[in-house]
């Protein structure tokens, strides 16, 4: 679709990924969670250990598996974390432009179902479109993003579950830590788990 309708958005999306890539790079046991058609899966799968890559749609799963099976190092999971947690450990997990498709009554079991498979000591790193720019959104976009955050809401999702929340913006290629509200982008990189009563 993209290549199709909007070549320059792919350009963007892969340079999300090449974010997620540098941030893990020697991570050993990483998931993504979402990772749909999968076309940013080779550039993380040359820094990590293993990726596992979570999806719930079966045809995006095979789909993968068909076209990226030169990628020795990635495991294809099918599994809904908004009901299900994996029995897999990782010491990172990442989403790219997933979290505004969850339904907001399915917010907190999604990413709690994500924090319990994460090492005491592993990373989460959460890309999503920022709510200050749906003004400019695509129609496609508009129907699609149900669940959108600010940099301040993102951050306080974040922090119910990790010490540390280090908070990015993004503009098409460029990430950095400008501005919130001028952000089209944004990220969340969370780590130190808090102790859990």
């Amino acid at each position: 679709y993209s290549l199709v309708h909007d070549p320059k958005h792919m350009a963007f999306v892969l340079a999300r990924y090449k974010f997620v890539a540098k941030m893990l790079d020697g991570k050993q046991h990483v998931f993504e969670v979402g990772s749909g058609d999968g076309f940013g899966l080779p550039i993380v799968a040359q820094h990590v250990g293993q990726l596992y890559c979570i999806d719930w749609d079966e045809r995006l799963l095979e789909g993968n598996r068909r076209r990226l099976s030169h990628l020795k190092n990635v495991n294809y999971l099918l599994m809904d974390l908004n009901k299900q947690k994996p029995d897999v450990q990782a010491d990172a997990i990442f989403t790219v432009d997933v979290l505004e498709h969850i339904e907001p009554e399915n917010e907190t079991a999604f990413v709690e179902n994500m924090v319990r498979c994460l090492t005491p000591d592993g990373v989460m790193i959460t890309g999503t479109p920022n709510v200050a720019a749906a003004a400019y959104q695509s129609e496609r976009s508009k129907v699609q993003h149900i669940n959108l955050k600010s940099m301040k809401e993102l951050r306080a999702l974040m922090q119910r579950y990790f010490e540390n929340v280090f908070m990015f913006g993004m503009n098409d290629e460029v990430v950095h830590t400008g501005y919130a509200p001028m952000s089209h982008y944004i990220w969340a990189v969370a780590a130190g788990l808090k102790q859990r009563g």
